[in-house]
């Protein structure tokens, strides 16, 4: 994912929050300021570009000390995003460093 035009987007407010992310959002009790921080800063972990309708990928950033992970897709063309979830990873999924999927 272009991450130049992913911030392009947050920053001129071109993207959609998804119903699924507001509704994760109030049963996680996590901010839209965390997730938006998590995309501007955090690190890409898993990138999909074959996913449809636009490429997404998987963030990984650290709110009040805890992991966040969030799942973005970007319609390049547009410069248009759509912040689709978020979740704190969990160790049965991710090694520790909550980078690196498991080995099933």
């Amino acid at each position: 994912m272009n991450r130049n035009k992913l911030r392009e987007a947050l920053h001129k407010k071109r993207f959609e929050w998804r119903r699924h992310i507001l509704e994760r959002l109030t049963e996680r009790n996590i901010s839209q300021k965390a997730v938006i921080d998590v995309l501007v800063y955090g690190e890409e972990i898993e990138d999909y570009p074959g996913n449809e309708p636009y490429p997404s990928a998987l963030f990984l950033g650290w709110v009040e000390g805890k992991p966040l992970h969030v799942v973005v897709s970007l319609d390049e063309g547009a410069k248009y995003a759509y912040i689709i979830t978020t979740y704190e990873p969990g160790l049965d999924t991710f090694e520790p460093d909550f980078r690196t999927r498991r080995k099933r």
